[in-house]
């Protein structure tokens, strides 16, 4: 553990929680427990609610299909539409994320199409879960809370490019598992990809940054208003979903991705970060902890719109989440902090 850390001393002017202040430290993991709860409790909600028959299966679907269909795009229009696109590339930051991502994606979907006998969509599910991290609702509060404003510019730089590289490929796999065979999969293919909500909202949201469009007066308001209930109502589907398909069935296949999740990616990402191209500690504390995250409330979106592996988007989620609060310690004291 000394090794890791060697290089990644801290400070004062690179982060806010210190090794000589534990108080700090404390108070770090005690926002962390307090992001996680309001999590669960949404989940939780939904879970009662389909437990005591207050909302049915049906009305499950409605919720996910206007997620998807709605919700989902309007949260991604507004966070392309308000980054800010670097004039110079990290690339050595990117490299460190997005490596270990393309690793932990097709180790889980070999592992559960081999080991765990599943389907290939239920693999791709797999795949996208174990890869697709959860940075906005708990990273960047993290984040932050760790490294202070020093951390919000390589924070952007990761979201002006995560959400449309892990939508795009997700969606081409799993698109690509819905076509037919033979000469119909290119035209079946094509098809799905330009009348996908997400796909649409992602090319309606870079062109608004080629022509300096900014979403403001009563469409801007009506635009985060339809945002700003994605992440809660994903949570609540969650929930109701948890019920629905249950947890034992999908439980080993979700702790395989959960260790991919919090332990391979985020290992990956240090050693690339730290010691292949030596990035300040503000940008490896940022890149490790993004990649430290638990599975992102996406994969059960997709996972739900396409019908295939539900059970496992949805247990490892919530596992995920649960372990994360002591696997995310681990790597605050790898980083030096605590």
């Amino acid at each position: 553990m000394a090794g890791m850390r060697q290089g990644l001393t801290c400070n004062r002017q690179e982060s806010v929680y210190c090794a000589d202040r534990p108080a700090e430290f404390e108070r770090l993991m005690l926002d962390l427990v307090l992001l996680v709860v309001p999590v669960f409790g949404l989940v939780a909600l939904g879970y009662f609610a389909a437990l005591t028959g207050l909302i049915g299966e049906r009305s499950n679907e409605g919720i996910t299909a206007f997620l998807f269909v709605v919700g989902a795009p309007a949260l991604l229009f507004k966070l392309i539409t308000a980054a800010v696109f670097p004039e110079t590339f990290p690339w050595g930051f990117w490299i460190a994320y997005y490596v270990g991502m393309g690793v932990v994606w097709l180790a889980s979907m070999m592992l559960a199409a081999t080991l765990f006998k599943t389907s290939h969509g239920d693999a791709v599910i797999a795949g996208l879960a174990a890869g697709q991290a959860n940075t906005v609702l708990i990273g960047i509060p993290i984040i932050l809370k760790a490294y202070g404003d020093q951390a919000g510019f390589p924070i952007a730089m990761l979201l002006a490019v995560n959400l449309p590289i892990t939508m795009t490929v997700a969606t081409l796999m799993l698109e690509g598992t819905r076509s037919a065979s033979g000469g119909a999969v290119v035209r079946k293919l094509a098809r799905g990809l330009t009348t996908h909500p997400l796909l649409i909202a992602m090319a309606a949201g870079v062109l608004a940054q080629v022509v300096g469009f900014r979403p403001s007066g009563p469409f801007g308001a009506t635009l985060g208003m339809l945002a700003d209930t994605t992440v809660p109502l994903s949570l609540f589907a969650l929930g109701l979903s948890l019920k629905a398909y249950g947890v034992k069935a999908d439980l080993p296949v979700a702790l395989m991705i959960s260790l991919l999740r919090l332990i391979v990616h985020p290992a990956i990402a240090y050693v690339v970060a730290a010691h292949v191209f030596a990035l300040p500690p503000v940008w490896t504390g940022t890149v490790v902890l993004f990649a430290a995250m638990p599975a992102g409330i996406n994969a059960y979106l997709f996972a739900a719109r396409y019908g295939q592996g539900v059970g496992i988007a949805s247990t490892s989620v919530a596992l995920s989440t649960v372990l994360s609060v002591a696997t995310t310690v681990l790597w605050l004291r790898v980083l030096g902090i605590g």
